[in-house]
């Protein structure tokens, strides 16, 4: 399996809670997008994307067309997208995105599941070697070719495509991320979701034990409702 896959498997691991806090990020994600481009997406590829993922992710219409009207109103607050670094114990690294209408209360939430539980928050940057930018894209696998769409995506950017009988996954270059999204938009395929992520370049090498309790301090920062993604290269278990 390729990295795409490893990280994927990384990503199931990852304890989102309900469906409720999936729908706040999303949300989140809406407004950004509005507020940067307008709320029309047909002239707003961003917004495109996050609708194509509030799709994959089964939010429901009605709640996504209320987001975006919010989202147009000058009383609609306002995100900061901000990025805390820092280590878990046994030295593993996570990276945790966020956007926040308060960063100072972001700011002090991330410090205190950082030192309450081992850690240590980072200074900005320090852990961009630990991890590359990465746009990635899960397609539903039905009546696709892997081999087939790996040849005709080369030129937009593919690096990677993986699959199993459910899905597919298409690795890129971060800046790559605008020609692939048209692209397959072009060929009409069914994008289950589109991200830019922060793929580990190298594994942490630790035993069960002290995985447990990593997957703990993760578990502490997606229960954030200011915290969109948490990335670590904690290497788990197949």
């Amino acid at each position: 399996m390729g990295r795409a896959f490893e990280f994927r498997k990384v990503r199931k691991m990852k304890r989102w809670g309900n469906m409720a806090r999936v729908f706040t990020r999303i949300g989140r994600d809406i407004v950004i997008a509005v507020k940067a481009g307008g709320p029309d997406p047909s002239h707003n590829a961003k917004l495109r994307v996050v609708m194509q993922n509030a799709k994959g992710a089964n939010m429901p219409k009605d709640r996504v067309e209320a987001a975006i009207k919010r989202a147009s109103s000058k009383d609609e607050k306002d995100y900061e997208e901000i990025v805390y670094e820092g280590y878990a114990p046994f030295g593993v690294g996570i990276l945790c995105e966020c956007a926040t209408d308060n960063p100072t209360r972001t700011v002090a939430n991330v410090r205190m599941y950082f030192t309450r539980n081992e850690g240590t928050l980072g200074k900005t940057g320090s852990l961009d070697f630990m991890f590359e930018r990465k746009a990635v894209f899960h397609l539903a696998a039905a009546g696709l070719d892997k081999d087939e769409l790996e040849l005709e995506l080369i030129d937009f950017g593919a690096e990677e495509v993986d699959g199993d009988e459910e899905e597919i996954v298409i690795t890129a270059p971060f800046s790559e991320f605008g020609n692939m999204q048209k692209a397959l938009e072009d060929k009409k395929l069914n994008v289950i979701s589109s991200e830019l992520q922060r793929i580990p370049t190298s594994f942490a090498e630790i035993t069960p034990e002290q995985r447990d309790k990593v997957l703990a301090i993760i578990e502490k920062f997606e229960e954030d409702e200011d915290v969109q993604a948490v990335y670590h290269n904690m290497r788990l278990e197949d």
